[in-house]
């Protein structure tokens, strides 16, 4: 892992990750182990809320170019629960999700995975959520 090769830069510090990546909106949790995964996503399914996970890597550039949008958008969407998780830090959540690229954006709806983004696309993930959003007349419709 590069963070062991490289420990100044790459620190296991779920605090350092947020800066790293710039995380910068109080709805954006970083998850920093399994417990607290399954906390959110159990305290989210019980408030009936979506989930966004942010599956990303500290070092990665397209993820980094990605978390200005992705808070703006958790800014924008309060009613959803907007997720950061460290490939690196948590890679047995990461397989057990079936990622393999980041930044992948895993979306969940009453504790169920019902949609997924590959890539760094702002206008894609803009409009997935807005789709998802309840106020959305498409999500009324029962349409995901």
């Amino acid at each position: 892992m590069l963070n062991q090769r490289y420990p100044e830069v790459f620190s296991s510090d779920q605090e350092d990750y947020a800066e790293v990546q710039n995380v910068d909106s109080k709805n954006v949790h970083l998850i920093g182990s399994m417990e607290k995964w399954e906390a959110k996503l159990l305290e989210a399914t019980r408030d009936g809320k979506i989930v966004i996970a942010n599956f990303s890597a500290s070092w990665s550039r397209p993820c980094k170019s990605m978390t200005p949008a992705y808070c703006e958008l958790a800014d924008k969407y309060t009613s959803m629960v907007f997720l950061a998780i460290d490939v690196d830090e948590l890679a047995e959540l990461s397989k057990s999700w079936d990622i393999k690229a980041t930044p992948t954006f895993v979306f969940f709806k009453d504790g169920r995975q019902v949609d997924k983004l590959v890539g760094a696309d702002k206008s894609d993930l803009q409009q997935k959520i807005t789709a998802m959003d309840e106020s959305h007349p498409f999500y009324a419709s029962g349409w995901t």
